[in-house]
């Protein structure tokens, strides 16, 4: 990618409030961690400022709202990647299909119908939803590009739209740590009885 989409898809990623260490970004972008910080330095001299945030677990956060250029594509392009990902064999070539997938996340769709709970996602939302609430577990089977599929028990948090559809923030017990789970990726979930504080 060029300079300016990757300074532009580093402001997307950031927009989401979500904190992304300088490491993430540079997997994210696919650059080294010194042209993620070159990229910061240079939205700061156009007058968007990116907080840093210090120590192991630090990272780069975006506390301002920011109009970013809108990208249409047609959802249905995005739902022919997702055909090619399900039926990939090649365990390689469907990672980089995911990853290029993540990397359209963002990106405005000009029907977002996508964002409507509709059919499995509604189940996945409800699941989720209750367990918050209840604060119990949850077993799922999750497809990462980094991990391929892999099965995780999560403490859900709480529950978000971004741009192409819904997330669960949930503490990760396979990562120790909290993170974000795009429903379409669950291919399989179980509400346990098992609860959390």
């Amino acid at each position: 990618m060029s300079k300016i989409s990757n300074v532009i898809t580093m402001l997307q990623l950031l927009s989401t409030g979500k904190k992304y260490s300088i490491k993430e970004l540079s997997y994210s972008l696919e650059v080294t961690e010194r042209m993620v910080r070159i990229y910061k330095n240079e939205l700061e001299k156009a007058g968007i400022y990116i907080d840093t945030i210090m120590g192991p677990y630090g990272g780069y956060v975006l506390r301002q709202s920011i109009n970013l250029p809108i990208i249409k594509l047609q959802e249905s392009d995005y739902q022919v990647l997702d055909s090619y990902i399900q039926k990939e064999k090649d365990k390689k070539k469907k990672e980089r299909l995911l990853e290029l997938q993540d990397k359209m996340k963002g990106i405005a769709f000009i029907n977002k119908s996508s964002v409507n709970l509709t059919g499995d996602t509604l189940g996945k939302y409800n699941c989720l939803t209750r367990a918050i609430k209840e604060k119990r577990k949850v077993k799922l089977l999750y497809t990462s590009y980094q991990n391929g599929i892999n099965e995780r028990i999560i403490c859900p948090a709480s529950m978000f739209l971004f741009q192409d559809g819904w997330y669960c923030v949930a503490f990760c017990e396979l990562r120790g740590d909290m993170r974000q789970f795009d429903l379409k990726r669950i291919i399989e979930y179980k509400l346990l009885d098992e609860t959390f504080i």
